[in-house]
C-alpha cells in the first residue's frame, strides 16, 4: 500500500523535568494524528518523539534529589513520559532519549563535521544566562527585576534572576548563514508555517545573526566535544540533532536517506531554534535542511500560557479520566485553529463533548445501527434507487474526504475535522428528514427504507475511516459494529484517500450492537 513517499514527522523532544501538561499532550496528539493520516494514506510514515535529558537544569535537579543525573532522568521518563503516550493513544514509531548511545555518538560525528568544515572556532564569552531556558538571553528577553529581585536582571519568561557567565567556549559561525537562510525562506515559502511564524523569523534573520556559543565548560552533564573533553556540547544543539540521529545520521546511511528530511511540529516559543539555528547547522554540515517547520500556538488557561510554575498546568489524565482519550484528541485538534493560540476551559470541553461527540456523532452511530438491527435483523440492506437527497449525501462524503486530505497537507487538522464533520451534520439532517421509523410502518416503502439505512451506514463507514487518525478508539468500535472488520479488514488498513468513494460497505454485512461511543459524563465541577 506504500506510495513510496516519505513522511517523517517529529514532536519536539520534551524536557523530562517538566511534568507533562495538556500543552505537551496537544503537540503530541497533533503530530500523531498527522502521522496516522499519512500512514493510512500509504505514505512511508515515521513518527518520532522523545526526551531532552542533558543540561545544567537537569544536573541541578538530580543533585537536589540526591541521585545521579542518569538515575533522575530514567525515573522521570518512565514515570511521566512513557505513560503520557499510552494515556493519549499515541502510535509513535520511535522514542529517542538524548542519553542514548546512538544519539551521543552521532552528535559527536556531526560536530566533527562542522569543525572539519571550518564552522567552529574557540572564543571568549560573557553573557546573561537563564538556567530555566538553558539559554543565553537576547536583550529583548531581559527585564529589570522588582520586589525581592530589585536591582537584578531577570528572565522575561521565568521571572528569575539571570546569571552572568564568563566562559571560554566554542562558537558556531551562525552569522554566515543569514543570507542562505533568507534565500531558503524566499524559495520555499512553506518552509515555516503558519505565515505569522514565517514573518517573525524572516524579520529576525534580516537584523543579522550573531555567532552562537555551542559548548559549556563549567559542568559535565552533556555530550563531550570530540576534540576537547573539557567541554560539553550546548544542550540545545545536542537536542536539535535528535531528529537526525534517530533516523540513522552517522550510523545507517540507507535509513537516513529513506527518512530524512523531516517535518518538525513545535510550539512557537522554540521556533527560532528550529527555523534558524537548526537549518543553518545542517547547511554547514552539508546535510539537507528539514522539509518544514510548523509552529503551533500556545494553550492558554484563564488567559495565561500553560506553565507548571504558575499552576496553570493541567495534567492530561485530569481530562482523559473523565472524558476519555478520543475526546481529548478531538477537542484540542478541532477547537483550536492549528497554528494559533487557543484557550482551554472545562465548560467548553464539556459542551463540545455533549453537542458534537455524544449528540452529534455518537447518537448518529447508535441510532443507525439500532435501526438496522430493528428493521433488517442486523443485516445492512442494499440500496434501491437513489433520490436527489441520497446523492447529495454521496457528494458531501466525497467532498469531505477531498477537503480533509487537502487540509492535512496544509497541517490544518482543525480544518480537516471541520470538513469531515459536514458528514455528521448532513446525515443527522438526512435521517430526520427521511424518518426511517415512519417508512418502517409501510411495507410498500421497504426498498426506500433500505436505501435510507444503507446511505446512513455507508456514511458512517466513511466517517470511521476519516476520523480514525483523530479518534482511534471510538472509530474502531464503530468499525466493528458496522461489521466492516469482517468484510473489509482492519480499520487502520483502509486507504484514507479513497474513503470518500461510495458503495464500499457491502450490503449483507452483519451489524453488531453498539454501546454509546461517548457515554454521558457527570458534569465536571
Amino acid at each position: 500500500m506504500s506510495t513510496g513517499r516519505s513522511f517523517y514527522i517529529t514532536t519536539p523532544i520534551y524536557y523530562p523535568s517538566d511534568v507533562p501538561h495538556i500543552g505537551h499532550g496537544y503537540t503530541t496528539v497533533a503530530v500523531d494524528t498527522l502521522a496516522r493520516w499519512h500512514r493510512q494514506a500509504g505514505d512511508d510514515t515515521w513518527m518520532l518523539t522523545g526526551t531532552d535529558e542533558h543540561g545544567q537544569k537537569m544536573l541541578r535537579a538530580a543533585s537536589a534529589n540526591g541521585v545521579t543525573p542518569q538515575q533522575w532522568v530514567d525515573k522521570l521518563v518512565s514515570e511521566s513520559w512513557f505513560p503520557l503516550l499510552k494515556t493519549l493513544d499515541v502510535a509513535n514509531d520511535d522514542f529517542i532519549r538524548t542519553t542514548q548511545e546512538r544519539h551521543e555518538r552521532n552528535v559527536q560525528t556531526f560536530f566533527r563535521a562542522l569543525y572539519d568544515r571550518g564552522y567552529i572556532y574557540a572564543g571568549e564569552y560573557e553573557a546573561l544566562y537563564c538556567v530555566g531556558c538553558e539559554e543565553f538571553k537576547p536583550e529583548s528577553e531581559i527585564l529589570d527585576g522588582s520586589g525581592p529581585f530589585e536591582g537584578l536582571k531577570v528572565c522575561a519568561i521565568h521571572s528569575i534572576p539571570l546569571e552572568l557567565l564568563h566562559e571560554k567556549n566554542y562558537f558556531f559561525k551562525l552569522s554566515e548563514f543569514a543570507e542562505p537562510l533568507l534565500k531558503l525562506y524566499r524559495e520555499n515559502p512553506d518552509f515555516i508555517r503558519p505565515e505569522s511564524a514565517r514573518n517573525e523569523v524572516v524579520s529576525f534573520v534580516k537584523q543579522g545573526l550573531k555567532d552562537l556559543s555551542i559548548s559549556r565548560s563549567t559542568f559535565d552533564w552533556g555530550i563531550k566535544v570530540p576534540w576537547d573533553e573539557s567541554h560539553v556540547i550546548y544542550v540545545w544543539v545536542d537536542a536539535l540533532l535528535n531528529y537526525a540521529t534517530a533516523v540513522g545520521y552517522g550510523s545507517d546511511p540507507d535509513e537516513f536517506a529513506r527518512r530524512w528530511p523531516a517535518y518538525h511540529v513545535v510550539g512557537k516559543d522554540i521556533l527560532r531554534f528550529h527555523a534558524v539555528i537548526w537549518p543553518a547547522m545542517l547547511m554547514a554540515a552539508g546535510v539537507d535542511v528539514p522539509r518544514g517547520v510548523f509552529a503551533h500556538g500556545w494553550l492558554l488557561v484563564g488567559g495565561e500560557k500553560m506553565s507548571k510554575s504558575k499552576l496553570t498546568g493541567i495534567a492530561p489524565t485530569e481530562i482523559t479520566d473523565v472524558f476519555g482519550s478520543d475526546a481529548y484528541r478531538f477537542y484540542f485538534l478541532s477547537a483550536i485553529a492549528f497554528g494559533q493560540d487557543g484557550s482551554f476551559s472545562w465548560e467548553d470541553l464539556s459542551s463540545r463533548y455533549q453537542a458534537e461527540l455524544a449528540n452529534g456523532f455518537g447518537n448518529l452511530a447508535s441510532r443507525t445501527t439500532a435501526m438496522i438491527e430493528r428493521y433488517f435483523e442486523g443485516v445492512v440492506p442494499p440500496a434501491a434507487e437513489y433520490t436527489e437527497g441520497d446523492l447529495a449525501i454521496q457528494r458531501t462524503v466525497a467532498d469531505a474526504a477531498t477537503h480533509a486530505d487537502a487540509a492535512i497537507e496544509r497541517f490544518r487538522i482543525d480544518e480537516a475535522i471541520d470538513a469531515i464533520w459536514t458528514i455528521v451534520d448532513a446525515l443527522n439532517g438526512y435521517i430526520t428528514q427521511n424518518e426511517p421509523w415512519a417508512l418502517a410502518k409501510d411495507d410498500a416503502q421497504r426498498e426506500r427504507l433500505g436505501t435510507v439505512l444503507y446511505t446512513a451506514a455507508e456514511g458512517l463507514r466513511a466517517l470511521a475511516v476519516l476520523l480514525s487518525p483523530v479518534m482511534p478508539e471510538a472509530t474502531e468500535k464503530l468499525w466493528v459494529a458496522l461489521g466492516a472488520a469482517e468484510s473489509l479488514g482492519r480499520l487502520h488498513d483502509q486507504p484514507i484517500r479513497e474513503a470518500g468513494g461510495w458503495g464500499i460497505l457491502r450490503p449483507g454485512t452483519s451489524v453488531n450492537g453498539l454501546a454509546p461511543l461517548f457515554p454521558r459524563v457527570e458534569q465536571h465541577a
